[in-house]
């Protein structure tokens, strides 16, 4: 009996952390959240842009802040199957009329103006 209870513990110590044990063949996903952005898309945006504009060439907005509606967050998260994490940021700021006026973040605009 006491074996047995031993067996048991050993193998539900065993099974419930697969995640050391690697198995080969087994197929693992990206995984994907947010928003993805390229400076393609970057460059489509000019100053005094409205924000119904921006949502066109971006997408809607990951994080629109309650308390500030000129500020808008564009986050985009990745994992690779071998585990590599990779992570996006563009925050866009909207004057007190809702036109674009400027962003920050991992792209910089081509033109110069909206820096």
């Amino acid at each position: 009996m006491r074996k047995l209870t031993l067996s048991l513990i050993l193998l539900s110590a065993l099974s419930s952390g697969c995640s050391w044990i690697k198995f080969p063949g087994v197929h693992k996903v990206d995984i994907q959240q947010g928003n993805i952005l390229d400076q393609g898309m970057i460059n489509k945006l000019l100053p005094g842009m409205t924000k119904s504009q921006v949502r066109f060439v971006l997408g809607t907005p990951l994080i629109s802040d309650t308390f500030n509606q000129g500020r808008w967050d564009y986050i985009y998260r990745r994992v690779s199957p071998s585990g590599e994490k990779t992570e996006e940021n563009v925050t866009i700021y909207f004057d007190n009329e809702g036109n674009l006026e400027r962003l920050t973040g991992d792209y910089a605009p081509a033109q110069s103006s909206l820096e």
